[in-house]
């Protein structure tokens, strides 16, 4: 089982490392918002409804699971869109993958390019996303299909520190939030 350390609070680590479907949420969640309290939203919603399940939340009442994702602390610093966000891909998960959002990239055994066109293809998954879950999933989650370094592109070489696939404890979380405290400024100078 995989052991990842992106919250650095053990509860919700656990519950990422042993729920496909949490990671998923968690990336799903890490944008404008700390990585951290991203991906500590999973725990959150399996808190307050009973599970980080696919079938669970897409069947959820909407306005209700806004209400829920939006309790103090909330999930989100956008709770209600991204609760909205939360149950689109989960509704995905159920229609395309049976609610197993591990058979995004395990089903039929995808390469490195098929697992990333397939988390392209969820909501709220563009290209760089889906190239930082891909390298978070060969780096730190068990996916070995041919080529995902290759596919996950800049995300995938060992030792990058440019992103939360590169995240194992808080040295390593230090690291990359210099990293991209440096892309940031660049960016600006630019």
């Amino acid at each position: 089982m995989p052991n990842v350390q992106l919250v650095q609070e053990p509860a919700a680590d656990a519950l990422l490392s042993e729920n496909p479907m949490a990671l998923l949420v968690g990336m799903l969640l890490d944008q404008q918002f700390p990585m951290e309290a991203a991906f500590a939203g999973p725990r959150k919603i399996a808190d307050r409804i009973g599970d980080v399940d696919a079938a669970l939340i897409a069947g959820f009442d909407p306005d209700r699971f806004i209400a829920l994702c939006s309790e103090t602390p909330a999930i989100h610093r956008f709770p209600g869109s991204m609760a909205k966000r939360v149950q689109a891909l989960a509704q995905v998960v159920v229609d395309e993958y049976g609610g197993d959002a591990a058979a995004i990239w395990t089903e039929g055994n995808p390469d490195g390019r098929e697992a990333l066109q397939r988390i392209k293809r969820l909501p709220g998954f563009g290209d760089q996303k889906a190239r930082i879950f891909l390298a978070l999933l060969g780096k730190q989650y068990g996916f070995t299909g041919a080529g995902w370094r290759e596919a996950a592109g800049d995300y995938g070489p060992d030792g990058t520190f440019k992103s939360v696939a590169d995240v194992r404890d808080q040295d390593s979380l230090d690291k990359v939030r210099s990293y991209k405290k440096a892309a940031k400024q660049a960016a600006k100078a630019k």
